[in-house]
């Protein structure tokens, strides 16, 4: 089955460098980060697992947990962990699930029904599609999906820009306009009338009808 933004995460038990994960148990009432990895000592996905140890502080701060996914078995994972702090410096500082019968990769729809129920003995080429990020809310519903190509590397900033979108959509009625940061104006839904939005914002720019601009709400 496909998985959408808005849809249920698919909930699943699996085994971890933490020991069992049981997904949705393990999210609890904050949001979660999942990646996932085509094969482990592959170049780029250790950079990327250590790039993420180094900014868990910042998903913390937004109440989001980080784990990653590799189709590959625990006990594999542990011996790469030597190797990714070698390469960037970070101790892997979250779980890591071992997906060595692709469940997983197949229930998040990474890898196609046919891809059979084992990793050994498959490249990482086998398992590209393998390389996507979730991000899942309180409610356990998908809130964002990136796919990247295994030669590219991912821009973790960017997941946690979203990540910052996500949460101050879902507490007002604003959308974030193209490359917003944190407090940088933010367009009013149509859910907003003009009359709210003065009572609310204290005013608005009107760029267009349907665009209206005002100052980011803070807590």
């Amino acid at each position: 089955m496909s998985v959408r933004i808005n849809d249920t995460a698919p909930d699943f038990t699996a085994e971890s460098t933490d020991g069992e994960i049981r997904f949705h148990d393990w999210i609890g009432d904050g949001y979660a980060v999942l990646f996932s990895h085509p094969k482990d000592f592959t170049p780029i996905c250790t950079t990327e697992l250590g790039y993420m140890a180094g900014l868990k502080d910042e998903f913390t701060k937004r109440n989001a947990k980080i784990i990653g996914i590799s189709v590959d078995p625990v006990e594999s994972h542990n011996k790469w962990k030597s190797d990714i702090e070698t390469a960037t410096g970070h101790k892997v500082n979250y779980p890591m699930i071992g997906d060595r019968d692709l469940k997983v990769a197949k229930l998040y729809d990474m890898l196609p029904a046919s891809a059979g129920d084992s990793s050994e003995g498959r490249t990482p080429a086998d398992n590209q599609t393998v390389r996507t990020v979730f991000v899942v809310g309180p409610d356990k519903k998908i809130k964002l999906t990136l796919t990247y190509p295994m030669t590219t590397g991912r821009n973790f900033e960017e997941i946690l820009r979203a990540l910052d979108s996500i949460q101050l959509t879902a507490k007002y009625k604003v959308s974030t306009p193209a490359s917003w940061k944190p407090g940088e104006d933010v367009a009013l839904t149509g859910a907003v009338s003009d009359q709210e939005a003065n009572e609310k914002f204290g005013g608005f720019k009107a760029v267009l009808p349907y665009l209206r601009m005002v100052k980011a709400p803070a807590d």
